[in-house]
């Protein structure tokens, strides 16, 4: 046993490492392939792709822990239950428009703009936890929100240089927005559904009921636009893909999957480090691939985006005021 703690540390090292490197790779994969000139797919059908490939996964992980001759059985009892069914769809609606809105404002905005805006979430989701699951912030932590809200202003407001095109960097931020919201409520409403206290279901259960009408409802957003309709008549449905966009698909799917199993099996803590290291390796990567320049408000903005979640994450003091050793304590010193 007392080699317990050094294994998780560098469970939990590895964890950061792995979801930074997804993370990071995942936005500069998706700006390049939205801004290299040539022809461009359907994002919608990327975000349907990485919806089915996250299904598909999720029935061979219960397959591996049911076995595949009580995988059907289990199928019927545990996932197609129509109220369960019902709360996860909500999950889903509010994923599927995140990654739409992600797609739309790496269009428009450089990845590290993207990546430190995008850190709004955690405020947002700080409030989401605060109203729904009543569950209260530190004043520390309060001071920490406040800070990251104004270094994504920063980074913002004349944010770093970027090559000029079609590109709208209000419609980029507006995005940002809309995906940080979804994301915050998403995240705490799924919370809240798998500590429900009556539901005792495993992870790949919830993943398969949460993927199951998240396909649905990704394929539904494909064909909701006409010009996505008249794209994909007129040239199928996985025109334009490319290698580099294969990778886009196959980063959402196994971050996806793995954001899963880092919750389950770690902590939020994980998570808002990796955030930070995110942030930093999609900056340097913009500089090396994009020819990103940053200017001082863009890297004061950053470091104030990198401090404030580094601040959040630090456990609370649990340290209390001293108080007079009662006479029994004193005798026993």
């Amino acid at each position: 046993m007392a080699n317990d703690g050094p294994v998780s540390v560098l469970f939990k090292l590895y964890c950061l490492g792995v979801m930074a490197t997804i993370t990071a790779s995942y936005s500069v994969a998706v700006r390049y392939t939205r801004t290299t000139g040539q022809a461009q797919y359907v994002s919608a059908t990327a975000v349907f792709t990485a919806e089915l490939i996250k299904l598909l996964l999720s029935f061979c992980m219960m397959a591996k822990e049911t076995g595949l001759r009580r995988l059907g059985s289990s199928i019927v009892e545990h996932v197609f239950i129509p109220k369960e069914l019902l709360k996860l769809c909500v999950v889903s609606v509010l994923y599927a428009l995140q990654n739409n809105m992600t797609f739309m404002a790496l269009s428009n905005l450089d990845a590290a703009t993207f990546q430190l805006t995008y850190q709004l979430k955690m405020p947002c989701t700080a409030l989401c936890s605060v109203y729904f699951l009543r569950r209260p912030l530190s004043a520390r932590q309060w001071i920490s929100v406040m800070v990251l809200s104004a270094g994504a202003s920063l980074v913002q407001w004349k944010p770093a240089e970027v090559t000029p095109g079609a590109q709208n960097a209000l419609v980029g931020f507006g995005a940002v927005i809309v995906a940080v919201l979804c994301s915050g409520l998403a995240g705490v409403y799924f919370e809240k559904v798998l500590k429900s206290p009556h539901m005792t279901t495993s992870l790949w259960v919830r993943n398969i009921q949460l993927y199951l009408s998240g396909t649905l409802i990704t394929f539904t957003v494909v064909f909701m636009w006409e010009a996505n309709r008249t794209m994909i008549l007129e040239k199928g449905f996985y025109f334009a893909y490319t290698p580099w966009v294969w990778l886009v698909v196959g980063l959402a799917s196994v971050g996806g999957m793995y954001a899963s199993v880092v919750i389950k099996h770690t902590d939020n803590i994980v998570k808002n480090f990796a955030s930070v290291a995110a942030s930093l390796i999609a900056t340097v990567a913009s500089v090396l691939l994009f020819g990103l320049h940053i200017n001082l408000i863009f890297a004061f903005g950053a470091l104030l985006v990198c401090a404030s979640i580094c601040l959040y994450a630090l456990p609370k003091n649990t340290c209390k005021l001293s108080r007079p050793a009662s006479d029994e304590e004193e005798s026993m010193v």
